[in-house]
């Protein structure tokens, strides 16, 4: 019975080890490929070649219409669907307004498992752009609402 309980307690602290290896791992990664609000608008006064998507769920540029300046707005459904709407070859990247940046990663980590290697997400997205004071302009394109996935 103890080496039950013993090989049960050392496979356990295995798969403890593991999982918190893999989600060091997912953080890093996140790290290495995001941006700062003060980074990108760096990027963006040097007239640096960047493009930027905001990838907003449709209710969510519903409450809030405003898009930085210069973005283009690409639902994430499409992006997902096709992400050849994000250009490949040039330094791209991608925000959102959900909590933890979630729409911006999930984008992110379908195009980082298509070889996207210049593609990273503004850490915050646009509520931490916003809160550094930086530009924001209303966004005036029609949209459609669809939020069936």
């Amino acid at each position: 019975m103890v080496l039950i309980l013993t090989v049960v307690c050392v496979l356990a602290m295995c798969l403890l080890i593991v999982i918190w290896n893999k989600h060091r791992t997912g953080r890093n990664e996140m790290e290495r490929y995001s941006i700062t609000p003060e980074a990108l608008h760096r990027l963006l006064a040097a007239n640096q070649e960047v493009h930027l998507f905001d990838v907003r769920q449709p209710l969510d540029l519903l409450a809030r219409y405003e898009i930085i300046p210069g973005a283009k707005r690409i639902p994430p459904k499409e992006i997902l669907e096709n992400p050849a709407l994000i250009p490949k070859e040039k330094d791209s990247i991608v925000y959102c307004t959900c909590p933890s940046d979630k729409t911006s990663q999930e984008i992110l980590h379908r195009a980082r498992a298509l070889h996207f290697s210049r593609i990273k997400f503004l850490k915050g997205g646009l509520e931490a752009w916003k809160a550094k004071g930086y530009p924001v302009e209303p966004y005036n394109e029609p949209f459609h609402l669809d939020t069936a996935t």
